[in-house]
């Protein structure tokens, strides 16, 4: 049998989702997701403009208007360039909006932090018409986060400047804890780790207490990488984290595990150590998911795709993200939340950027 070790806590979210929608203030999000809101740039690029910045086709970094980084040009050079397509995202925000495709409308919040500015504007209004119910907390003086997704074949290279989404505070939560109370389950972006680890805690310490599924995932590289001392602090709250292969290899080099970097159900047994609740689940692009628990690893095939259907893979982690925590907050097996999860993602490759189809689609119709 397929082991299941969330099942107690997901005992207590085993309820129909389907309920008369309410005005956005009296909404009670069944998921609450944390992350970095940010505004999109995505554009096509050659392997010489990746040299050029000395960028990797298949990474993610950081970067900062105030050290003069000579990386920041890249922000205005996009922008005008007569291809960028600009999409409302951050990693956990594109996972919310996935969820929502499938939960339906009002049944996913997203905590945040945006300048008062145009840019926070329209993610707003893409979080409203995608069904996400926002909750930023709004900076005055800072302005809104941006991520250049550099697109070089199926590979993406991101650039990210936080600006406000790096002003996020844990009082924040505070003046929403009716809707944190009123949650079923968490969801948590990576990235946020090197924003506040203390919101992070914060939630993890309410899901603690009360039973209730807590997934994180790992996002990019650099985080097991450069932010191990935030990470351990919040880790042992996850009852799930998630992560791709690169971020897996990325973890077992940052603690020096004693076993190849390609060997994903080693590295999943030592982050889920004896944790009987946590479960660790590895995507591998077209490989097989890797799922470990106490119980041992197993595996699940990814659903194939007519390469010709590709559109684009920038997104399909956060996509994978968006359908696996939908499915358990209907309350469904982990096998078929990652099953959900695969399905997602395989429709949102489909689409430019990490979005998602036009028309409804029903996972197993």
């Amino acid at each position: 049998m397929f082991p299941l070790p969330l099942s107690r806590a997901l005992h207590s979210i085993r309820t129909p989702l389907a309920r008369v929608l309410k005005p956005q203030f009296l909404m009670s999000p069944t998921l609450v997701c944390l992350g970095n809101p940010l505004l999109d740039l995505q554009a096509d690029v050659s392997p010489e403009y990746l040299a050029k910045y000395d960028l990797k086709s298949n990474d993610a970094i950081l970067v900062d208007a105030a050290s003069g980084d000579a990386k920041m040009a890249i922000f205005d050079e996009v922008s005008k360039m007569p291809q960028t397509h600009f999409v409302a995202g951050g990693a956990a925000q594109n996972s919310a909006r996935g969820a929502a495709y499938v939960l339906g409308a009002g049944e996913v919040g997203y905590f945040g932090s945006v300048g008062n500015d145009q840019f926070s504007q329209r993610l707003s209004e893409e979080n409203k018409a995608a069904g996400v119910v926002s909750l930023y907390q709004v900076q005055e003086s800072v302005g809104t986060g941006k991520c250049a997704a550099l697109i070089t074949g199926h590979d993406r290279s991101l650039v990210t400047d936080l600006g406000a989404a790096n002003c996020f505070t844990p009082d924040h939560l505070d003046k929403h804890w009716d809707v944190v109370e009123q949650a079923k389950l968490f969801y948590i972006g990576g990235f946020h780790l090197t924003v506040s680890p203390d919101a992070i805690v914060k939630l993890g310490e309410h899901a603690k207490q009360t039973g209730k599924p807590f997934v994180m995932n790992l996002s990019a590289p650099f985080i097991p990488q450069f932010f191990k001392d935030a990470l351990a602090r919040c880790l042992p709250y996850a009852t799930v984290l998630i992560a791709n292969e690169s971020e897996a290899a990325a973890y077992a080099e940052a603690q020096g595990l004693d076993c190849a970097a390609t060997d994903l159900p080693a590295i999943a047994r030592h982050i889920v150590g004896d944790d009987a609740n946590k479960t660790v689940i590895f995507t591998h692009g077209l490989e097989p998911t890797v799922v470990t628990t106490t119980k041992g690893s197993t595996t699940i095939d990814v659903h194939p795709l007519e390469k010709s259907k590709i559109v684009d893979t920038n997104g399909a982690g956060d996509a994978f993200a968006g359908g696996f925590v939908a499915g358990l907050a209907q309350g469904k097996p982990l096998e078929t939340c990652i099953d959900m999860g695969q399905w997602l993602a395989a429709l949102s490759i489909q689409e430019i950027g990490p979005s998602y189809p036009k028309d409804k689609r029903v996972y197993g119709a």
